[in-house]
């Protein structure tokens, strides 16, 4: 639809609003002045039912969070039932109009006739209360899409796939044979025996020229032992601001998903999870009791 097609539909909307407002304001009025209302309150007390009617209307269509949706939606559908049974009581009772009938009187069966009265003068704290209440939802709502992550990307959107660097080698000695997958335990000790390989090459630029290329085995044990420890810590690093940053921006990567971004076990990313817990518990501030001295 058009621009003044939606413009001609609101305005027929508001048109058929405000004449099925001053239907019940009439009706509205009349059991006011019957429940004690004076003139100016029994005016008034039409716009304090109807019009919390619109307000919680208008909230409806405001609010996304469906908690708050349903809230709005309770209101109004309370408060339009209430609107309805007042309106019929009016039509059952000509007399209200004229005030032919006795002072708080608005059903002749007593239990019906005090719980009408007690509706009628509950409505108007009722929409104090449940006013209240809607606005400040209003107010503090914030869209689903205004709510940005710290990476600048929009927080209903999906975290990310962690990205895993090429040149990760899992093949760690203080990891447990559970935590690795057999495929990236491969892989490692290939590249590890490559870099092994590169490293021994003898530079042709060294000033040590004379000195041998080939190291004693507890030399090449010693480094790649020092080279995995590295690799393990640095993956252990990379892992937990993977899991940070999808916290971040509200869509926490669960233990699975974190172990097959970086070719590990689910006992390994559950580790890394945990260690990011603490650390977040570390950094929070603890407020300790001073007794009397």
């Amino acid at each position: 639809m058009n621009r003044p097609g939606k413009t001609l539909l609101v305005l027929a909307l508001v048109a058929v609003v405000a004449m099925a407002f001053r239907v019940s304001w009439n009706a509205l009025r009349d059991v006011a002045r019957v429940v004690g209302a004076d003139a100016t309150a029994a005016s008034l007390y039409p716009f304090v039912v109807d019009g919390l009617m619109a307000l919680a209307l208008v909230a409806t269509l405001v609010l996304t969070d469906q908690r708050d949706k349903r809230f709005a939606l309770r209101v109004l559908a309370a408060y339009t039932l209430a609107s309805l049974v007042l309106n019929y009581v009016h039509g059952l009772v000509p007399e209200l109009h004229g005030r032919a009938v006795d002072w708080g009187r608005l059903a002749d069966w007593d239990p019906a006739n005090w719980a009408l009265v007690l509706l009628a003068t509950s409505l108007p704290v009722g929409s104090i209360y449940f006013g209240s209440d809607l606005v400040a939802k209003v107010l503090h709502h914030q869209p689903a899409s205004a709510v940005q992550a710290p990476d600048g990307k929009r927080a209903d959107q999906s975290a990310p796939l962690p990205y895993t660097p090429a040149d990760t080698r899992p093949g760690f000695p203080d990891a447990n044979p559970a935590d690795v997958r057999t495929d990236a335990v491969a892989a490692a000790s290939a590249q590890v025996d490559g870099d092994a390989d590169a490293v021994r090459t003898e530079e042709p630029h060294t000033p040590h020229a004379g000195r041998t290329a080939k190291w004693s085995e507890e030399e090449e044990a010693a480094r790649q032992a020092q080279f995995e420890d590295a690799e393990l810590e640095r993956m252990r690093q990379e892992a937990r601001r993977t899991y940070a940053e999808s916290v971040q921006a509200a869509r926490p990567l669960s233990a699975r998903a974190l172990g097959e971004a970086y070719g590990m076990s689910e006992s390994w990313a559950r580790k890394q999870i945990l260690a990011v817990r603490n650390a977040d518990e570390a950094d929070r501030p603890h407020l300790v009791a001073v007794g009397d001295q």
